[in-house]
């Protein structure tokens, strides 16, 4: 027997539990406690910095707070005096609506992506980079602060393709422009790549960038005088919304998990 609201065709294993596998930790090699706080779900590895510096972080009943200091995992570590254990890694795919901020918490009481990921495991996750708050489309959230930082590092940027509705046609020479390199306030940027999106319609438009600036596509656009009408994620470190409703979430697979470890989605 099945519920009225029984579909088929959903993709109900897209909810379920992935145990990761971890075959690229070696216990007995020493790790940075920034790190080790990060890769627990704590917090960032350079909001672990500020913490140690603070004095709240001690391991095996010592305060710590020169920073690099190396511990093994078997240490005991405390953070404000709890006890902080290597959590299993998660990584949660949201495909991000609009007027929501990507922030764990905001202080203006405004909704959070946390809202939509509510429930999806007992691991403190967090969003990976930010998306405007009303930009939509693909967003990585996850307690591994190590693949974190290699996603949102400047050193290791990421591919990220955009669909972009704009207030009016974009001309050829604009988009040649944009792939050319426009100079913005924080300096040039260019394009990877830039193209219609739709075969009538030239208000939407496909690009692609790697750059990590605040609000870069839309800043991109706005300097050549158009305005960003609705701006939509649809890929980011390889990862992309396919089958993926607005609002809705999923755990990534091992496969996804393994490409992004490696560095291999460009």
């Amino acid at each position: 027997m099945h519920t009225s609201d029984y579909d088929p065709n959903a993709k109900y294993s897209m909810k379920k539990r992935i145990e990761y596998n971890e075959n690229n930790i070696d216990p007995t090699q020493p790790v940075r406690l920034n790190k080790f706080l990060a890769n627990a779900g704590v917090c960032s590895r350079r909001e672990a910095d500020d913490f140690i510096e603070a004095g709240v972080v001690t391991v095996n009943g010592q305060v710590v707070t020169e920073l690099g200091t190396k511990i093994m995992r078997t240490d005991e570590v405390k953070f404000h005096d709890q006890p902080v254990t290597l959590e299993k890694k998660v990584y949660v795919l949201l495909n991000k609506p609009k007027d929501c901020v990507t922030t764990s918490d905001d202080p203006q009481q405004r909704k959070t992506v946390m809202e939509f990921v509510k429930g999806a495991c007992p691991e403190r996750i967090y969003p990976v980079g930010r998306l405007d708050r009303n930009t939509t489309g693909v967003l990585l959230l996850t307690n591994d602060g190590d693949l974190a930082s290699k996603l949102t590092h400047p050193k290791f940027l990421k591919k990220k393709v955009y669909h972009v509705h704009l207030d009016k046609n974009l001309t050829a020479h604009d988009m040649h422009q944009i792939a050319e390199g426009i100079k913005l306030d924080d300096g040039e940027i260019h394009a990877d790549a830039i193209e219609y999106a739709h075969d009538t319609d030239k208000k939407q438009v496909g690009i692609e960038i790697h750059s990590g600036r605040n609000r870069i596509v839309r800043r991109i656009f706005e300097s050549l005088g158009y305005r960003v009408i609705k701006l939509d994620r649809v890929q980011f470190a390889g990862l992309t919304k396919k089958n993926l409703r607005r609002g809705d979430w999923r755990f990534l697979t091992e496969k996804e998990v393994d490409m992004l470890r490696m560095g291999a989605f460009e």
